[in-house]
């Protein structure tokens, strides 16, 4: 009785990871972008979200709630981070139309998985995590690299995923979250 108590519970932290990032990304707002504070709260942000998926696998407690959940929490933190980051970001007009046509990009991806599946998806391909991480490392090097060519450089990773993604969903006949990539195998 007990094993199945701890295993039940188990299969619960993937979600409660995803919740505490929500909470955390919430709590970015109130602190000093780029404090100590800001820094720790961010670093736990993506230890979360990089752990969340191996965990619910792990577990077998992956579902169709928790990848949802996991997206929600992608976003909400996402968009703390741009709340909290293009007020004090200094760089080019350039970079702001290169970040807008990612926006437009990555717009009409949703849109078209909305459409054509009737859900609202993100796909986790190999190029998305590398544009996760690249946006992750962003405010850690902001300070350290020049910030034009830093985001220059990001904004090429993201780019990238973007596009790929947009290729993905419209050749799919059927929606698949867990594809790899574009040429990683035959998606469906």
């Amino acid at each position: 009785m007990r094993k199945a108590c701890k295993g039940q519970a188990m299969k619960q932290i993937p979600n409660l990871l995803c919740i505490l990032r929500i909470c955390l990304s919430v709590s970015l707002l109130f602190v000093e972008p780029f404090s100590g504070l800001f820094l720790a709260f961010y670093l736990l942000c993506g230890f979360s979200d990089m752990i969340d998926g191996t965990i619910a696998r792990k577990t077998n407690s992956a579902s169709e709630f928790g990848a949802r959940l996991d997206s929600i929490a992608d976003v909400i933190f996402m968009a703390v981070l741009v709340y909290i980051l293009v007020p004090v970001m200094q760089v080019s007009w350039r970079i702001w139309i290169f970040i807008a046509v990612i926006a437009v990009i990555r717009l009409a991806s949703l849109l078209i998985t909305y459409f054509k599946f009737r859900k609202i998806a993100m796909l986790h391909t190999y190029a998305n995590k590398a544009a996760g991480f690249a946006l992750f490392c962003f405010p850690a090097l902001y300070s350290f690299v020049n910030p034009d060519i830093l985001a220059a450089a990001v904004c090429t990773v993201v780019c990238f995923s973007a596009v790929e993604e947009l290729l993905i969903q419209i050749q799919a006949k059927e929606l698949n979250r867990d594809v790899k990539g574009i040429f990683a195998e035959r998606h469906s």
